[in-house]
């Protein structure tokens, strides 16, 4: 089934502050023929994201930031998240979102540059996924990038944009024990993880020496 299985009855915005909320009321059709009956759900509008993990295949390195998220932070109210262990400052990949007339990939490196002071030399594409598509319309585009990791560290950010953010780069080998002992736990930087394990080899071999 694709888009024309959908009816939308109605669609009003609800709120619009720093993000948007819509109400949606539509219906589908079912798997087993015919049309269900009407369903009203909320959808949290935010834009799309551009992500990049980013990569030094000289160093054998990864730059990561650390920031605050208020997301985290309100999960701290769970029974599923350890107090004890677990923080609402999170490691993370770049990441912006991409303004009406942008390209992914622009923002991107726009966004290396602002978050960790990097310029990302190449660019390989490595999934376009829905961040939580029950409740909100976000794509995430993520790719990994090449940089020259030898001077990222420090804190960057724009501050106007309440942006607090540590850089901070790992070797490769450190990054993949993070990773087994679950120290990230977002998941764009599960995916580039996971992604990036199975192809380490064939990306340090095509981008290393290839220039700075």
């Amino acid at each position: 089934m694709d888009a024309k299985d959908v009816e939308v009855v109605s669609k009003k915005t609800l709120f619009k502050g720093y993000f948007q909320v819509d109400e949606y009321i539509f219906k589908h059709r079912l798997f087993e023929g015919g049309w269900g009956g009407e369903i009203s759900r909320e959808v949290l509008e935010r834009g799309h994201a551009a992500c990049c993990l980013l990569y030094d295949p000289d160093l054998d390195q990864l730059v990561f930031l650390e920031q605050f998220r208020q997301g985290a932070f309100a999960a701290l109210d769970s029974r599923w998240y350890d107090i004890e262990k677990e923080s609402p400052w999170l490691i993370e990949v770049v990441a912006g979102i991409i303004e009406y007339g942008e390209q992914p990939e622009d923002v991107a490196r726009r966004e290396a540059v602002e978050e960790s002071g990097c310029e990302i030399k190449d660019i390989e594409l490595i999934q376009q996924y829905f961040a939580s598509p029950g409740c909100t319309s976000e794509m995430a585009i993520l790719y990994c990038g090449k940089v020259d990791a030898s001077t990222a560290s420090g804190v960057h950010g724009l501050a106007d944009e309440g942006e607090d953010i540590r850089v901070f780069k790992v070797d490769v080998d450190v990054a993949f024990g993070m990773l087994d002992d679950g120290k990230f736990i977002n998941s764009t930087i599960l995916i580039a993880m996971l992604w990036f394990r199975h192809h380490h080899p064939r990306l340090r071999q095509k981008w290393m020496g290839s220039g700075k």
